[in-house]
């Protein structure tokens, strides 16, 4: 980058005060609050493992980042099911649900695929992020999709239920005489409640009280999604408030696989993406910084991250996977490319003792973006 941008100087307490998009100046206060600009991508197998590991390495986490897709055993019960259990855990520990689902269709589809289905995404997860290949008006399309769930949401339907006995004149009035529009009970039509030959009589009697049901809407008292609570769920981190409503959205704008597709213009056409739609796009997923504009303050989140052993360099090679994958270091990320967050996975799960090298690459990426903006 031959020109600095002010957002690779400015601490993010600050770049929280001129966000664009809710969750991402929440994102940002909640990243100063925990001293954390780490995601997990949870990449494990089962629900029970997921779930552990949420919870374990929660504290050391800013994002949480899952494939729903990929967990045997998913449960999708609202209230009790995964996503639910997964939503608790964010607010005990302190972090939002990113889940890595790489959205890429036609508008309608994309509407659909978010909203509803068995998984639901938009109910449990701050935070998805699409591919656009299909074209940038996907993107409005799901900004859309949110801004209608939102709306409903937020939100909730109060119901009351009366019991009473009728009063006979009363009764007989709306028996005999119909309803406003002059029509008789279908079962008057048929001359009474199983027998023709009974009368008025048989017919008061067999009903002995109404019930009369009501519902009205209310505006929802908190950010939370009441449906995804369940009883012992309650606990909030200290320090800040539980996270807005808002659903936000990252752009695939660059991938750290070897060989990638995503050209430049591709790129450029996130970048565009992004701008049109900032009450939407909080940012990219991407490998280096793409903010050029005066006003740009997306935020950046890159996979791909990974450190060597204990007491090895921290800067020297890190060979891939075999599959494609290439690693960085946090501190090359962080300080030389101008991420904001690092994505890691396998070199935290993999570990002897997961939560404890969360901890590591917490440390190693703070202290890499303290240096960047002046503040170690």
């Amino acid at each position: 980058m031959s020109q600095k941008h002010p957002t690779l100087t400015t601490p993010f307490g600050e770049r929280a005060k001129q966000a664009d998009h809710p969750l991402t100046e929440y994102l940002y206060r909640l990243m100063v609050l925990k001293s954390s600009n780490l995601c997990l991508s949870a990449d494990v197998h089962t629900a029970r493992e997921l779930v552990t590991l949420a919870d374990k390495a929660g504290p050391s986490i800013v994002v949480l980042k899952t494939h729903y897709d990929l967990i045997s055993g998913w449960d999708y019960n609202p209230v009790t099911g995964t996503g639910a259990k997964l939503a608790a855990l964010a607010r005990k520990h302190g972090f939002l649900i990113f889940e890595d689902r790489k959205f890429v269709d036609i508008g309608k589809t994309v509407q659909m695929q978010y909203t509803a289905g068995t998984a639901r995404i938009i109910d449990w997860a701050h935070i998805t992020n699409a591919n656009i290949d299909a074209g940038k008006d996907m993107v409005w399309a799901m900004a859309e999709a949110a801004a209608k769930w939102k709306e409903r949401i937020n939100y909730e339907v109060k119901t009351s239920v009366t019991v009473g006995t009728p009063v006979s004149d009363h009764f007989d009035d709306g028996l005999e005489n119909g309803d406003e529009n002059g029509r008789l009970d279908p079962r008057e039509q048929l001359g009474g409640y199983g027998s023709n030959d009974r009368g008025a009589d048989a017919r008061k009697g067999s009903i002995v009280s109404i019930t009369t049901v009501t519902q009205s809407f209310e505006p929802a008292g908190s950010p939370r999604l009441p449906k995804s609570i369940s009883e012992g769920d309650e606990s909030v981190f200290p320090g800040i408030e539980e996270p807005p409503t808002d659903r936000g959205l990252l752009l695939l704008a660059q991938m750290s696989s070897k060989g990638c597709l995503m050209t430049r213009e591709y790129t450029q056409a996130c970048v565009e993406a992004a701008r049109e739609h900032k009450n939407f796009v909080m940012g990219y997923v991407a490998q280096e910084s793409l903010n050029t504009a005066p006003d740009d303050n997306f935020i950046h989140i890159t996979p791909g991250c990974k450190l060597p052993p204990e007491g090895e360099e921290e800067n020297g090679h890190i060979k891939g996977d075999g599959l494609g994958q290439q690693y960085n270091t946090p501190a090359k990320l962080i300080n030389i490319k101008g991420t904001d967050i690092i994505i890691v996975g396998r070199g935290i799960i993999c570990a002897d003792d997961p939560p404890s090298e969360a901890e590591r690459y917490r440390k190693k990426a703070w202290k890499a973006y303290l240096s960047r903006v002046g503040l170690e």
